[in-house]
């Protein structure tokens, strides 16, 4: 068959050639001229990218490395975090306090939905003594996105920093670090960035910094302090992972040449794209109201399982995406990845791919329109630009 494979997954994402050619370059050694001649391009594309005036951090970790480095930098053992735990990959946050003695207390929220502002500075008022509030801007596992924008405003002013998991949130959908007051962003290199998995950024603001002195160094690999010393001399604290900075050096190019404005306009198209293609074919958005720009989430009728549709979309369409993550809806629920190296054909053949391979494992839909409604819907988003009060 010469179809190509369409990955469409939550992460990892597909890379442009450009990236590819860029990781098949020549081998060169981590601590001459030229690599820190890569890195000084690089921290400045990455200070564009989080809208940060203070190093972004490169890790050689996936971006759970990021949040355990996080923990650990900012939070001494016996200090309490809130926590938002609305998926799996807020649970994590909690996980991750655990294993490191971090008290955390987490407020749930039900998988697809936002956090509320007033629960979480009802929350504040509880418990005067929380450290931080760690969240993610975009919840993976279900599509669902946290209002951070509003958290870092409701936090303005207050003792607790906001800690962000932006793993498939940056590039993807606006968090400008500095102008929003986030204290902590952190993101990996397989979503939006285009890169295989492997590398991990993070960003802390003045006042985290701050914070992270009066903490004692809990971890020897994710070391911050001593990452920004080296990062002030165009190196990393071990052994760099040459081939991912210099992809990430590429990627950092692309986005610079496209205009973060446009790729945030496109990701918003995709995403009405997605969501009215769903809903024209009469089935259930997981998140139903405040949405990833990245992926969208469906939950199954009662009956369909997620695992026999994908492999249908694998095998017959070579379109490849998600089932749920953890819990009930592993088998219930299936996530289309949107976001990067993906454009509106490559979201109309998942669509097909999806409605085929439903159909075929034994479900109905009755719309036979609801490409012509994906498209619509993409081309209006990108016409009318992105909603002022995400910017």
């Amino acid at each position: 068959m010469l179809n190509k494979q369409r990955l469409l997954t939550p992460g990892p994402t597909p890379m442009p050639e450009q990236i590819r050619l860029a990781m098949a370059a020549d081998m060169i050694h981590h601590r001459k001229a030229f690599f820190k001649e890569v890195m000084a391009e690089t921290r400045a594309g990455l200070g564009e990218l989080f809208g940060a005036s203070l190093p972004v951090l490169p890790l050689s970790a996936s971006g759970t490395g990021a949040m355990v480095a996080a923990v650990c930098t900012l939070f001494a053992p016996g200090e309490k975090v809130l926590v938002v735990e609305g998926g799996v990959f807020g649970e994590r946050w909690t996980e991750i306090c655990l294993a490191h003695k971090v008290v955390p207390l987490p407020l749930k929220v039900e998988w697809g939905q936002a956090v509320s502002i007033d629960a979480v500075s009802e929350a504040l008022d509880r418990n005067t003594d929380i450290k931080g509030v760690l969240v993610q801007h975009s919840e993976t596992s279900t599509g669902a996105m946290h209002p951070v924008k509003d958290l870092a405003a409701l936090l303005r002013g207050r003792e607790p920093l906001l800690v962000v998991d932006g793993i498939s949130a940056v590039s993807v959908m606006p968090c400008p670090m500095d102008a929003w007051g986030i204290d902590c962003l952190l993101t990996g290199s397989q979503k939006g960035l285009m890169l295989p998995p492997g590398l991990a950024l993070i960003a802390l603001s003045e006042r985290a910094w701050q914070k992270a002195e009066s903490v004692a160094d809990e971890s020897y690999y994710f070391n911050l302090r001593k990452e920004r010393e080296e990062n002030d001399k165009q190196q990393t604290h071990f052994t760099s992972p040459v081939s991912l900075i210099l992809a990430l050096r590429e990627s950092l190019r692309l986005l610079r040449s496209t205009g973060l404005a446009n790729i945030y306009r496109k990701q918003w198209g995709l995403a009405q794209m997605a969501r009215a293609g769903v809903t024209a074919l009469g089935l259930q958005l997981f998140a139903p109201d405040s949405y990833a720009w990245g992926l969208t989430s469906i939950l199954l009728p009662e009956g369909m399982d997620a695992g026999r549709i994908l492999a249908e979309a694998a095998d017959k369409y070579g379109v490849i995406m998600a089932a749920g993550q953890g819990g009930a809806f592993k088998s219930r629920m299936v996530r289309i990845g949107h976001m990067g190296y993906v454009d509106y054909a490559d979201l109309a053949a998942g669509l097909h791919a999806f409605v085929r391979s439903f159909q075929i494992c034994g479900g109905y839909l009755g719309c036979r329109n609801y490409l012509e409604q994906a498209l619509d819907a993409y081309w209006t988003a990108l016409e009318q630009g992105v909603p002022d009060k995400y910017l």
